[in-house]
């Protein structure tokens, strides 16, 4: 067979073998018989290893798995994996309805459409195809930053490694869930369990621990499978108009999405949905924690935007969840980070929502009260997906005594300090400061933790041993341990003390919003120090904002405001943080720094809309960002300019009825000072 010969069979393989793919995990309806499909990927196989000239990435055969790798690489998301807001019942959906109408200016009676689909518990995916090509894959993470999985992504059978022929943009991002079926996820326990391996205890832990394998072909041999929900931006020209055509084009590209996918007119459609899906749910072959319904307009969409966390318009509603009796036999505080101290009980263990419980919250002392739980009460368990195991209500025993309601701590149980009350009475906390070994503890912790400075090896039981032999009071005193002063701990040695000690010098390249996340400021999450660290472009300008600077960011208020001006106002945390930057932490791509004051953008929110036709609407963000200006996605009081382009949506409205000054794309590039047009627009 000549080079030529082999090019053009091995494209005719590709393209059979891609479509049965297609046929078998988007249509449900497949054209070959197992062995027919092995055949033709046998003679495929043979065919690119005699002819490695015509060798493709995305190629059916690179879905074997590659070489193991060494570790994990952080990506940031073009734009941010938000979160869903959950609510529980009826009237909590009802709730967002009626707050999504206010936010359109639509009247009460107006049926809005929706699209409802089953929220499967697996593990959120990003997918980024440029020249309809498969070039990169990464979990959600914080949201802002992932972990780059593409190797393992590949090994996938229904994610396409290329699109479909068709209309497509030449950069898509598509998200969606990798999970595990239920078939899939009690065949692969055995599996395990048969080699005398601890079977995962559900199947959302089993995809993560799939997808994050460091060895390709350990995914390989696990049959994940993948559902697409939609895609990461949404101004991309020629996507459809509304999230139900998103999806049925999203199936023609080539991706599976849920056969249960639903449009539904009004509240009363989506309650039934919810209802004959709950009553189906152990049926699915998937595991399903709830329902999502979306908007179905995309414009209504942009119109409702987003806070810090979570999209306004959709909601995840929650299958009831699953509760179990069992015996409190201890409770006890636990410290915080913050101080506060939490009552926590010790249960006799018990398997409840997928998960072997030991411990349940009681989330405060005046939780603890009002429902009255006491050592040797029975009472109800309850646990639904991830969320934190809780008591209910007790199941009072018909005869014998309970033993006498938990005292109410006045010292921390950790440092002996007084406890002070908080929120109007409703939380006690800790006054030791970092005084107190919990806090300390719980400090450092969070400074390691992944989504912080992520360094590697420093466990809770590593901490601990740091804080019991006061080697490490704050996160800056990390930086002063020597691998000779480690290698005495017990269980280190010298070859665990040198790559301990690396992992902490590899962690002083980071960024900005990671480090501020880091240094643990109350109510100051991954998103919004990712908020401060684009708003005000450098430590210098966060450290020196003042209370109505900080409050002036979109989505930061008075409380939080108050929180990071407090912690940058203490002369203890801007000594810490002065150590840090002395042990050499810095960050390689520093955010724009504020301008001076002269400046028409410092301090100033600003909201886009429309197609801009002259510059890339990530080229007007970073000019914006370098000049001291927030970018806000809605129309408030606190916008001070709307820059406008082609077709602007609703924005424009409620700028003109709040007064907020309307900017030309013109006018605008004549304000950033950005170099006159030389060519055809870029297309965004």
């Amino acid at each position: 067979m000549t080079p030529e010969m082999a090019r053009r069979r091995i494209e005719t393989l590709r393209a059979e073998i891609a479509e049965h793919d297609y046929r078998y995990y988007v249509l449900d309806a497949p054209t070959w018989t197992d062995a027919e499909y092995d055949r033709h990927w046998q003679e495929l196989q043979e065919l690119e290893r005699e002819f490695p000239q015509w060798d493709r990435p995305d190629s059916p055969t690179r879905r074997v798995g590659g070489a193991p790798r060494s570790d994990l690489v952080s990506v940031r998301h073009d734009q941010p994996m938000l979160s869903l807001d959950k609510v529980v019942d009826q009237a909590g959906l009802r709730h967002f309805d009626r707050r999504l109408h206010e936010r359109l200016g639509l009247p009460a009676d107006f049926a809005l459409t929706y699209v409802g689909e089953p929220k499967i518990d697996g593990l959120a995916l990003s997918l980024l195809y440029e020249d309809q090509v498969l070039v990169r894959a990464a979990t959600r993470g914080d949201g802002v930053m992932g972990e780059e999985v593409t190797a393992n992504v590949r090994t996938i059978r229904s994610i396409p490694l290329r699109l479909r022929p068709g209309s497509r943009p030449h950069r898509l991002e598509v998200r969606g869930e990798a999970y595990l079926p239920r078939g899939a996820f009690a065949a692969l326990n055995r599996e395990l369990e048969a080699e005398g391996i601890r079977g995962f205890v559900n199947a959302r832990n089993a995809a993560a621990g799939s997808l994050r394998q460091l060895d390709p072909r350990i995914t390989a041999s696990r049959p994940l499978a993948f559902s697409a929900y939609g895609v990461g931006q949404l101004t991309e020209a020629g996507l459809p108009d509304g999230q139900d055509a998103l999806l049925a084009w999203l199936r023609e590209a080539g991706f599976p999405v849920s056969p249960e996918i639903r449009r539904l007119e009004g509240m009363e459609a989506c309650w039934r949905y919810f209802e004959q899906l709950n009553e189906r749910r152990d049926a699915l072959p998937f595991e399903a924690d709830g329902v999502v319904f979306k908007l179905n307009d995309r414009m209504g969409q942009e119109r409702a935007g987003s806070v810090a966390r979570a999209p306004r318009w959709a909601v995840a509603l929650k299958f009831e969840s699953e509760e179990t009796e069992t015996t409190v036999e201890q409770i006890e505080f636990q410290v915080g980070r913050t101080g506060i101290l939490t009552p926590v009980a010790q249960v006799t263990p018990v398997f409840v929502g997928g998960a072997r419980v030991a411990h349940a919250s009681l989330h405060n002392v005046s939780e603890m009260h009002r429902k009255d739980v006491r050592v040797g009460d029975r009472v109800i368990l309850r646990r639904a997906g991830e969320v934190i195991p809780e008591i209910v209500r007790t199941v009072m025993a018909e005869s014998g005594s309970r033993a006498l309601p938990v005292p109410e701590p006045t010292h921390c149980p950790a440092c002996g300090s007084p406890v002070e009350r908080d929120l109007g009475g409703i939380l006690i906390r800790c006054s030791g400061g970092l005084h107190c070994p919990a806090q300390k503890k719980e400090a450092i912790r969070h400074f390691a933790s992944r989504e912080a400075l992520n360094i590697q090896g420093l466990g809770e039981k590593r901490i601990d041993q740091l804080v019991r032999a006061d080697w490490v009071r704050n996160p800056a005193d990390l930086f002063a341990l020597e691998v000779d002063r480690l290698a005495g701990l017990e269980r280190m040695g010298k070859r665990s003390a040198e790559k301990l000690i690396a992992a902490i010098q590899a962690s002083r390249n980071t960024t900005l919003a990671r480090f501020l996340y880091a240094l643990g400021i109350r109510e100051v999450g991954a998103t919004t120090a990712e908020l401060l660290a684009h708003a005000l472009g450098s430590l210098e300008a966060v450290q020196e904002a003042g209370l109505d600077e900080l409050c002036a960011i979109s989505g930061i208020g008075p409380i939080i405001g108050h929180h990071i001006h407090a912690f940058f106002d203490d002369p203890g945390n801007r000594d810490v943080i002065g150590r840090l930057r002395e042990a050499g932490i810095t960050w390689s791509s520093p955010a724009p720094q504020l301008p001076a004051s002269g400046s028409r953008f410092a301090g100033a929110s600003l909201v886009l809309t429309g197609r801009l036709t002259t510059m890339t609407r990530e080229e007007a963000i970073s000019a914006i960002r370098s000049l001291g200006g927030v970018v806000s996605s809605q129309v408030s009081a606190k916008t001070r300019y709307l820059v406008v382009g082609e077709n602007p949506g609703s924005k424009l409205d409620d700028a003109r009825r709040l007064g907020t000054e309307i900017v030309t794309e013109t006018e605008f590039r004549d304000w950033i000072g950005f170099p006159p047009e030389t060519s055809g627009p870029h297309l965004q």
